[in-house]
């Protein structure tokens, strides 16, 4: 396995991470109090080239594939995934339609990628796909996501698109307030359905390795903060991060992240090259991902100790973003489900052989 980065990756991860501290980090609070991104941050966003940069090249994207959009996710997420999700307005909904439609479907909606204003959104659907063609009702309690003009609906055994018969009414978010909080009803007729257990399974594990990338960002910025404060905050004579309890504390934070962001890469890779493990290794990068914040997010919280819980500090922003992207793309414990089921699988067929 090569886990080597070439030339253009690096351009990739300077630019970005270059564009993300110039353009979002001091802004992080504004955005966060208008629940929205800036509409020029937004356009040179745009202009940079990332916003279709995994779609494929013949609809009009990069085609650079899910593993420089993960890059890309954890450099965002490490000032704000809540900002990353308002950039990026194709996916992870593009990634149904382009599992199960391919690539002349994303040419078909190739006029609305070249829309800057027009925005995908994706909502999981247990019942999407049951009946090919039928018309979709439902409700979603919490996206993050202010508005949309494409809705895509994912479920176990299939896909839909709506392009009206929608509505996001906005509600209070507890996390990712730069990306925006909604409520969503949907009843319609979809212009686009699909009914493949498997293709829906596939693109349930782009998301998740999606979303991972994410919580990646988050928690890497986490664990960077509270190892910078444990250094200079001075208890007994010397920094805290001295200590020993502490300082094996923040030497496991850092292992939790390297290790989560191997395992997303490894993700990645099988997704991009159409590997049959592709889809449990992506539900095992999404576990670790949760678990990951589940140890991490508390335990930056701590190392600050009261300050850990004031808006001063990133650390309980942290915790609270790890929490709501873990509820998304079906929760953890579909995905330990699944994870699961794919190791016994692997176990199995090893005897055998």
């Amino acid at each position: 396995m090569d886990f080597a980065r070439g030339e253009s990756d690096e351009i990739i991860a300077e630019t970005i991470g270059r564009f993300a501290a110039d353009e979002l980090r001091p802004r992080l609070r504004e955005f966060e109090s208008a629940r929205m991104v800036g509409e020029s941050v937004r356009e040179r966003f745009a202009a940079l080239g990332f916003e279709a940069l995994d779609i494929a090249e013949q609809a009009g994207g990069a085609g650079l594939g899910l593993l420089a959009r993960v890059r890309t996710n954890r450099l965002l997420a490490e000032v704000d995934a809540g900002a990353a999700l308002a950039l990026d307005r194709f996916a992870p909904a593009i990634y149904v339609v382009e599992e199960f439609g391919g690539v002349e479907i994303l040419k078909s909606l190739a006029p609305d990628f070249g829309r800057s204003k027009v925005r995908f959104a994706l909502v999981m659907d247990h019942d999407a796909g049951a009946v090919a063609g039928a018309r979709v009702a439902g409700q979603v309690a919490w996206t993050p996501a202010a508005r949309a003009d494409v809705l895509v609906g994912l479920g176990p055994q299939g896909a839909w698109v709506l392009q009206e018969g929608f509505a996001f009414e906005p509600v209070r978010g507890a996390a990712l307030h730069a990306a925006g909080a909604s409520s969503v009803r949907f009843d319609g007729t979809p212009i686009l359905t699909w009914h493949d257990p498997l293709r829906a399974a596939r693109a349930l594990a782009r998301i998740r390795v999606y979303y991972a990338s994410l919580i990646l960002g988050v928690l890497s910025d986490a664990a960077g903060f509270s190892r910078g404060y444990a250094l200079d905050r001075v208890a007994f004579g010397k920094p805290i991060a001295h200590h020993q309890a502490l300082a094996f504390l923040i030497v496991d934070m850092f292992v939790a992240v390297e290790r989560l962001g191997l395992l997303i890469e490894d993700a990645a890779r099988a997704i991009d090259a159409g590997e049959g493990r592709a889809i449990g290794a992506a539900a095992a990068a999404f576990v670790d991902a949760v678990e990951a914040s589940r140890f991490i997010g508390p335990n930056g919280v701590q190392i600050l100790g009261g300050h850990g819980f004031m808006r001063d500090f990133p650390v309980e922003k942290a915790m609270r973003d790890c929490r709501a992207l873990g509820l998304l793309a079906g929760g953890c414990d579909a995905a330990r489900e699944q994870a699961g089921a794919a190791l016994a699988a692997t176990i199995s067929e090893r005897s055998v052989a």
